[in-house]
């Protein structure tokens, strides 16, 4: 009896103890462990008390493998291969290729099933849903995103000291880089600086974006009534000249092509740059960087730049990346749906909330009802709570979302909503949107490093234009041929109806 009594005490007291340390820790026992695995875009994840607050908030314990966005590819491919994926993944759209035959072999659940069920999943966009499908089935949820936030950023008060105005132009536009890189913008007597910093990423640096100034098509274009691929057109090799050019006259970085986005944003805020070509909502947080070492530095954003076609820029699909979610990692419906739980449970307005705003008194503060922002606040959410929105679901729409402030919009913040709302009325879509091609989602992704490398070589000067229009040959005869027909025979059916 003795030693019963003693045991029962002792499990009390354990008992007790895990209860206390679970209260201490922040997280509930009861709650569903979900593993996900999320790009981190920033230099390091979320405070473990900020992520704390939000397992509260959606009910689960979150185990993330926060992957710096730069790996995020290839830490992906190799989850693929050797099938270890986390019961959660994020997929950036530029690489949703790369799983869509994983999806048709069977390794991710079909969720479009389930979403009925959920108040909140069952409003999500559904041509957005319809975008990320694969053969008119659902398998992931969508973060959303505008139409294209694309432009040029340039230190102002550079411009300011050269006695220049904001280009508008493709010419003034490189003659501004020009001068940052040759006339001492920065006024310290040594020649030391660029027109620019950029990465090796074609799409989202400053690549792409310079193609919509020359006129190149969105991926696919029309000519003669028919689609091509845009490394096929000559605006495709006037921007290659272009970035040529830049680079030949030292006014980009020369080693741009190895250059990863976090080195990209240190050439700028140390000074060393005069600024970056691509996703203008960088802006706000980069100009609080760059203040830290230069207090009266000056940001300008240009959305508009005049080339030979006029003016024009490219559009994404409606959604940045999608979340998947492995059959293996999930053994059965019922944890499939605890897991859609969660993310149902995001969008309701604590959570929502949390994930877009931060912490009520730490973050923000409440005005007449609005989310009102602090100086000290704004460093404190880039920290604790901007790595976090990568968890969020679609986003732009939802109800629950409290409004900021006038305030909390300016002045940057105001300018990049105002340049992105501008950019509607100058897309560049890609004409194969909603059209499918089997080869292309096949092979898509291992063709595209032909062209992606044979571009980086030729704007690098390693190779010249028949050189490279060889591997645009090669690209063809190694499947891109049939891409280019299968493309065309789903656009004549789709204008046929």
């Amino acid at each position: 009896m003795a030693i019963a009594l003693m045991a029962l005490f002792v499990a009390m007291l354990l008992g007790g103890c895990k209860e206390k340390d679970e209260r201490a820790d922040g997280r509930d026992s009861d709650f569903k462990t979900i593993g996900l695995m999320i790009p981190l875009h920033q230099n390091q994840a979320p405070p473990p008390d900020m992520l704390r607050a939000v397992e509260q908030a959606v009910q689960a314990k979150l185990e993330i493998d926060w992957i710096p966005d730069d790996n995020y590819r290839d830490k992906i491919i190799n989850a693929l291969q050797t099938n270890s994926l986390k019961q959660v993944t994020y997929v950036n759209q530029s690489d949703y290729v790369y799983m869509k035959n994983a999806i048709r072999s069977g390794m991710f659940w079909e969720i479009g099933p389930y979403l009925q069920f959920y108040p909140n999943l069952k409003k999500l966009n559904k041509s957005i849903l319809n975008e990320t499908g694969v053969e008119g089935k659902i398998y992931s949820l969508y973060t959303e995103r505008p139409a294209s936030r694309q432009g040029v950023i340039l230190r102002k008060d550079w411009l300011d000291r050269l006695h220049l105005q904001a280009p508008r132009t493709t010419d003034e536009l490189y003659e501004a880089l020009k001068r940052f890189a040759t006339d001492d913008p920065d006024g310290n007597g040594v020649q030391d600086t660029l027109g620019i910093a950029d990465r090796g990423d074609l799409t989202y640096g400053a690549f792409k974006t310079l193609g919509s100034y020359f006129g190149t098509p969105n991926n696919w274009g029309l000519q003669d009534g028919a689609l091509v691929p845009d490394f096929k057109t000559k605006e495709y090799a006037d921007t290659m000249n272009f970035m040529k050019k830049l680079v030949s006259e030292q006014i980009v970085n020369k080693d741009f092509a190895v250059t990863s986005k976090q080195i990209q944003r240190y050439m700028i805020i140390n000074g060393k740059a005069g600024g970056f070509i691509g996703n203008l909502a960088d802006a706000p947080r980069l100009l609080s960087e760059l203040r830290k070492f230069e207090p009266q530095a000056e940001l300008v954003l240009i959305n508009r730049i005049k080339g030979p076609k006029g003016e024009g820029i490219w559009s994404y699909p409606g959604y940045s990346g999608v979340f998947l979610f492995s059959k293996k990692a999930i053994k059965n419906e019922e944890e499939l749906r605890s897991i859609l739980g969660f993310f149902d449970r995001s969008l309701n307005k604590e959570p929502a909330n949390l994930l877009q705003y931060g912490i009520e008194g730490k973050h923000y503060e409440l005005k007449q009802g609005k989310v009102s922002v602090t100086e000290e606040m704004k460093l404190r959410y880039d920290t604790d709570v901007l790595p976090l929105t990568s968890l969020v679901v679609a986003g732009m729409d939802n109800e629950n979302l409290l409004e900021p402030e006038d305030e909390l919009e300016a002045p940057l913040v105001a300018e990049v909503n105002r340049l992105t709302k501008d950019n509607e009325s100058m897309l560049i879509r890609d004409r194969t949107e909603g059209l499918s091609s089997p080869t292309y989602d096949m092979r898509g992704a291992e063709l595209s490093d032909i062209i992606a490398n044979a571009t980086f070589n030729y704007i690098l000067g390693k190779i010249d234009l028949a050189a490279f229009y060889n591997e645009v040959a090669a690209w063809e005869s190694r499947g891109g041929a049939d891409i280019i027909k299968e493309y065309n025979e789903a656009y004549k059916q789709t204008s046929n109806r």
